[in-house]
């Protein structure tokens, strides 16, 4: 799907300067990007809370991103996909082949969208981002994905992991005849076992509530339990698990 043409010119992106190196106990440089104000003064809101976190610049377009980077010393971008003059996968792509930037290295990104789209995600990761997730994800993951891409790891949102492992599924390996990755499962308890089956099919915490018929919190203290008797980091590790062991397969819902 063809993104959409490019729109007039927003209002000129707000630049802060910054110093041209950092330690690692300084606070994440975060320079967010999204065309719409009120969504940046939300997410600003969230992240400046955090003590090792700061917003430092923001930019309503790629094109502003860019210039933002080369005089703002930047660690994490947040990045919308559908922009006006330069779309975030183009800005992405710019990130990671131009340069030099304040602080003489290329920054993490992570991209934030709406729509849950395929060629978005597949063409975001091409292009060099090191996440991608929806704009309604909970504000604790929102926080543990910007402290991720810091780390130079990556995040997927769950739906969209399940769909890039369907499509790639014939590059993984089959799971084990004996069964015996499976019993790394042992652990969990019959309910636990049905959450992670929802969350392999890339359900959300909401969604798992619904089908359950349980309340957010308690499916969040499930998913919790699951990712510390797995010792799995988050969800995304949980629905790969959930491959590598047999419990699902491409194309075919999960084995229950």
């Amino acid at each position: 799907m063809p993104l959409p043409a490019p729109a007039p010119e927003p209002t000129p992106a707000a630049l802060a300067p910054g110093p041209a190196a950092g330690s690692p106990d300084d606070p994440v440089r975060i320079l967010l990007v999204d065309d719409q104000a009120l969504l940046r003064a939300g997410f600003r809101m969230v992240l400046d809370a955090q003590p090792d976190m700061e917003v430092v610049a923001e930019a309503a377009d790629g094109a502003q991103a860019l210039e933002a980077l080369a005089r703002t010393r930047v660690d994490v971008v947040l990045m919308d996909v559908r922009m006006p003059v330069m779309d975030g996968v183009q800005a992405t792509r710019a990130i990671r082949e131009r340069g030099p930037w304040a602080g003489g290295r290329a920054p993490a990104v992570l991209i934030l969208t709406t729509f849950d789209l395929d060629e978005y995600a597949f063409s975001a990761l091409r292009a060099g981002a090191g996440g991608f997730l929806l704009k309604d994800v909970p504000p604790e993951e929102l926080l543990a994905a910007v402290r991720v891409v810091h780390h130079g790891e990556a995040v997927v949102a769950p739906s969209t992991t399940r769909r890039l492992l369907d499509r790639f599924a014939s590059a993984l390996p089959a799971p084990p005849a004996d069964g015996a990755a499976r019993g790394r499962l042992a652990a969990l308890t019959a309910r636990e076992h049905e959450v992670l089956l929802l969350v392999a099919r890339g359900l959300s915490n909401a969604e798992i509530a619904a089908q359950l018929s349980l309340s957010d919190a308690t499916v969040k203290t499930h998913v919790g339990r699951i990712l510390g008797k797995l010792g799995l980091r988050d969800r995304v590790q949980a629905v790969v698990l959930a491959y590598e062991t047999g419990l699902v397969r491409a194309g075919r819902p999960p084995v229950t």
